[in-house]
């Protein structure tokens, strides 16, 4: 499974991409043999406005060919890509049950 950690309006730092890369490796591991890549991309929303306006963007991609995207807007980004793996690896887990479920009554 690669792990690709983006931003779009500034340099992220070492830090932010060790905080994704565990936070993937956290709620995606279980499906490593199933998951090709993971991108991560950070976004500053308002600028130095201020408020929840770090966006974090993940796009699991997977062999089988389909993939699942998720958003999610926090006032920390490290909040934000935590939320939004987690929520990624909930998606991802539904996804492969669903398909389970119409391989066996197919």
């Amino acid at each position: 499974m690669r792990i690709d950690t983006r931003a779009l309006t500034f340099e992220p730092t070492d830090a932010i991409r060790e905080h994704t890369e565990r936070r993937a490796r956290f709620a995606l591991g279980r499906f490593a043999d199933r998951v090709r890549a993971v991108r991560v991309t950070i976004g500053d929303i308002n600028g130095p406005k201020g408020g929840a306006d770090k966006r974090a963007t993940v796009v699991v991609q997977a062999y089988a060919g389909w993939r699942v995207v998720i958003e999610d807007t926090d006032v920390d980004a490290y909040a934000a890509v935590a939320s939004a793996l987690a929520r990624a690896g909930r998606a991802v887990g539904r996804s492969l049950e669903r398909q389970r479920l119409l391989a066996r009554t197919a």
